[in-house]
C-alpha cells in the first residue's frame, strides 16, 4: 500500500475534523467566526478534502490497487471481542467521499449567501460540519462501529437542521418526528452490530463480508451462513429503510422540508437520503448469501418507488414534490441493489445511479426557491401560460379505483397515521403502564397508601363566559 495514499487518506479524514473543531469551539466559547471567515473556512476544508480524495483515487488508478486501508489502531481487544477504528478507500467509498466534499462545498458556498444575516448562521455551518464528518466516517468505515459513529452524526445533524427554525412549532415537531424514526433505524443498526459480534467476535467488514485487499468490493464473500446473513440483513434493511425513508418510514421525508433549502438539498436530495442504499451496497455479500433477503430488498425498493410516484404526483409545493421524486429514485436504486445478487454488474449501475441522481436533485433543490420566477420568465418568453400537466395514473386508473388512489396519494399512503396509531401509541400506553407500576411499587416500599389523583382538585373550575362570546 502506498504511503502517499495513506497520507492523502488521513487528510480526507482530518479536513472535516478541523472544520468542526474550529466552528464548534468558537460556538462553545461564544466567539463565533464572522460570516466571511466561516465561508472561507468551509470552502478551504471541503476543497482540501476533495483534492485529497481525488489524490487517493489517482494513486489507486496508477498503482492498480482497489483497496487502501487507514487503521488508527485497536481500541478494545479482549477475548471474543475486538473493536478497532478502520477506514477503507475502495471503489464504493471513494466516489461517495468525492461526491460528499463536492456537493457540501457547493452547498456551503450557496448557503453563505442564502443564510446571510440569519441569526443561526454559525449554527447552520456547525451542523453542516457535523454532517460532513458523519458522511465521511460512514462512507469510509471499515468496521460496523465506525459506521455507527458516522451514522449517528448524520442523523443528529439532520434532525437539528429540520428543527433549525425553532421559533415556530412545526419545525420542532417535524424534527422530533425525524429523530424518532432515526432512533428506530439506529437501534436496528446497533442490533445488527451485536449480532455480527456474536457471529465472528468483531465488526470488521474484512472478516464478516470478505471485504479485504484480496477480495475488494464487490467481490467479497461473507463467512456467514444463509440463516445468519438473513438475520443480519433484515436488521440492516430496517436501518436502511429508516435512514432512506423507504416504506413504511416514508412519512418523515416531506416533514424534513421544514429545514433551510441548502440543508434540504444536500441532505434529502443528495447524500443523507442515499445513505441507506450505500449501507445495502456495502453489505452486498449478504444478499448473495441469502436469496430471500435479496428478494425482500427488491420488493421493498419497488414498493417504495411506486408509493413515491403516487404521492409525489399530487403534491402542491415544490419541495415536497422533489422529496418524493428523490424517494422514487432511491426506491429504484434499492431494487437495483437487490437484483445485483444475481447480476453483480447492477451494483455498479446502482452506484452510478446514486451519484448522478444526487447531483441532479441538489441542483433542483437549490433552484426550488426561484421556481415561480423561472415559470414567469418562461411564460413571458413563449407568450402564453404553461398548462399544468395531468396526472397520468389518474387518467389510466379504472373509474372505481380513481378516487381511492387519489385519496391514498393525497394522504401519503396513511403511513403517518398507521405508525402513530399502531406503533407509537401502543408504546406510549405500555410505558405509561410501567410508570404507574413503578409509582405504586415506590409508594408501597415507602409505606404510603396509593391514592388516585383527584381530578376535581387539579382541574380549574370553568369560568362563565361573557354573553357575547357564548355560542
Amino acid at each position: 500500500m502506498s504511503e502517499t495514499a495513506t497520507m492523502f487518506g488521513l487528510i480526507v479524514l482530518l479536513a472535516p475534523v478541523v472544520l468542526l473543531s474550529v466552528l464548534g469551539v468558537g460556538s462553545l466559547i461564544e466567539r463565533p467566526l464572522s460570516e466571511r471567515a466561516t465561508s472561507q473556512l468551509v470552502r478551504a476544508a471541503t476543497a482540501l478534502g476533495f483534492l485529497a480524495a481525488l489524490g487517493v483515487l489517482a494513486i489507486m488508478l496508477v498503482e492498480g490497487t482497489r483497496h487502501v486501508t487507514v487503521l488508527t489502531g485497536d481500541w478494545v481487544k479482549v477475548p471474543h471481542y475486538h473493536f478497532s477504528v478502520k477506514f477503507v478507500f475502495d471503489r464504493l467509498s471513494v466516489p461517495l467521499v468525492i461526491l460528499t466534499f463536492l456537493l457540501c462545498g457547493i452547498i456551503g458556498s450557496f448557503a453563505t449567501r442564502y443564510m446571510h444575516r440569519e441569526r443561526g448562521f454559525n449554527r447552520f455551518f456547525t451542523l453542516l460540519a457535523v454532517f460532513i464528518l458523519g458522511m465521511v466516517a460512514a462512507c469510509l468505515a471499515g468496521t460496523v462501529e465506525t459506521l455507527f459513529v458516522g451514522w449517528e452524526l448524520v442523523g443528529l445533524s439532520s434532525a437539528l437542521l429540520v428543527a433549525f427554525f425553532h421559533e415556530r412549532p412545526n419545525p420542532v415537531r417535524n424534527g422530533l418526528r425525524v429523530w424518532i424514526v432515526y432512533r428506530v433505524s439506529d437501534a436496528a443498526l446497533l442490533l445488527a452490530a451485536v449480532v455480527m459480534h456474536r457471529m465472528i467476535g468483531e465488526g470488521d467488514f474484512a472478516r464478516c463480508l470478505g471485504d479485504d485487499p484480496a477480495h475488494p468490493w464487490p467481490e467479497g464473500v461473507t463467512s456467514a451462513t444463509a440463516a445468519q446473513a438473513l438475520v443480519v440483513g433484515l436488521l440492516l434493511l430496517v436501518a436502511a429503510a429508516g435512514k432512506s425513508a423507504l416504506v413504511p418510514f416514508s412519512g418523515w421525508l416531506p416533514r424534513a422540508m421544514e429545514g433551510p433549502t441548502p440543508s434540504s438539498a444536500v441532505f434529502y436530495g443528495a447524500l443523507s437520503v442515499h445513505l441507506g442504499a450505500f449501507l445495502l451496497l456495502r453489505m452486498s455479500p449478504l444478499l448473495v448469501a441469502s436469496p430471500v433477503l435479496a428478494v425482500l430488498v427488491v420488493a421493498l425498493g419497488l414498493v417504495t418507488a411506486v408509493y413515491a410516484y403516487l404521492a409525489g404526483s399530487v403534491q402542491t409545493d415544490i419541495k415536497s414534490a422533489l422529496s418524493f421524486a428523490s424517494l422514487a429514485q432511491v426506491g429504484l436504486i434499492v431494487a437495483e441493489i437487490g437484483l445485483g445478487a444475481w447480476i453483480p454488474f447492477l451494483w455498479y449501475v446502482a452506484l452510478a445511479h446514486m451519484l448522478g441522481h444526487a447531483c441532479l436533485r441538489t441542483l433542483q433543490f437549490v433552484r426550488a426557491p426561484t421556481l415561480l420566477q423561472d415559470y414567469r420568465h418562461l411564460e413571458d418568453a413563449i407568450g402564453s401560460r404553461l398548462e399544468r400537466p395531468s396526472v397520468a395514473w389518474v387518467q389510466l386508473a379504472p373509474g372505481r379505483w380513481r378516487g381511492w388512489l387519489y385519496r391514498f396519494a393525497l394522504e401519503r399512503g396513511y403511513l403517518d397515521a398507521i405508525l402513530t396509531n399502531f406503533v407509537a401509541k401502543p408504546f406510549l400506553r405500555l410505558f405509561r403502564w410501567f410508570d404507574r407500576i413503578e409509582r405504586r411499587w415506590s409508594e408501597f416500599l415507602a409505606g404510603r397508601p396509593t391514592e388516585k389523583p383527584d381530578k376535581t382538585a387539579t382541574e380549574p373550575e370553568a369560568q362563565p363566559q361573557p354573553a357575547e362570546t357564548r355560542s
